[in-house]
C-alpha cells in the first residue's frame, strides 16, 4: 500500500487500487453526474485520470483515497487531497458514485481526509475548487466550514473552468464545533 488507511464509522478510506478501477470508469462514464469533475470519460480517459491519482500518491506523498463502504467493502467514490502541478492551493476534493450520493458519505470522507492533511501533512489551510452552479458540493463545503473565497483559475487545460475556491485555514478547522 503506498499511502494510510483511514477508518470512520461507516467508510474506509485507503490509496486506489486496480481493483477499484470499473467502479471509478463507471462513475466517470455518468455524464450529467460528472458534469461538474470534467465531464464524462472513456475507458481510456478514466484509465488516464486514475493513474495520475494513483501516481500521485507515489509524487507527493498523498492524493484521493478510494472511499469504500466498511460493511459491503464497496467501492463509493474517491475523496482526498488533491494538489497537482498549478493548482491554486491545497485542496480536499471529493467525487461520489451517483448510488452513494445522500448517504452522509461525503462529509464523513471529508473530514476524515480534511483531519489527516491537517494532522499528517501539516497542511495550514485546505481549499474546495467548486463550480457555482455544483450546489450539492457548495452544501458540502459549507457543512465541513469552508466559505466561498471567491473565484479561482485552475491552470491549463482547465482553466476553461469557472469555478469558485471555498476554504478554511486549520486553526478554523480545529476551532469548530464538531460535525461528526
Amino acid at each position: 500500500m503506498i499511502g494510510p488507511t483511514l477508518v470512520t464509522e461507516r467508510l474506509i478510506l485507503r490509496p486506489p487500487t486496480q481493483d477499484d478501477f470499473p467502479a471509478f470508469a463507471a462513475m466517470m462514464r455518468e455524464a450529467d453526474h460528472v458534469k461538474f469533475i470534467g465531464g464524462a470519460l472513456t475507458q481510456t480517459m478514466a484509465w488516464r485520470q486514475w493513474a495520475t491519482i494513483t501516481g500521485a500518491w507515489v509524487l507527493n506523498g498523498f492524493s484521493m483515497f478510494s472511499v469504500l463502504e466498511r460493511e459491503t467493502g464497496t467501492w463509493v467514490g474517491r475523496i482526498g487531497p488533491w494538489m497537482p502541478h498549478g493548482w491554486p492551493g491545497t485542496e480536499v476534493g471529493w467525487g461520489l458514485a451517483p448510488a452513494a450520493t445522500g448517504k452522509g458519505y461525503g462529509i464523513e470522507a471529508a473530514t476524515a481526509a480534511i483531519d489527516w492533511v491537517f494532522d499528517t501533512l501539516g497542511w495550514t489551510d485546505v481549499i474546495h475548487v467548486i463550480n457555482p452552479a455544483n450546489k450539492p458540493s457548495e452544501a458540502l463545503a459549507a457543512r465541513l466550514g469552508s466559505t466561498n473565497l471567491g473565484p479561482t483559475q485552475l491552470p491549463a487545460p482547465m482553466d476553461v473552468y469557472q469555478v469558485n475556491k471555498w476554504g478554511q485555514s486549520a486553526q478554523d478547522w480545529r476551532a469548530r464545533p464538531s460535525k461528526r
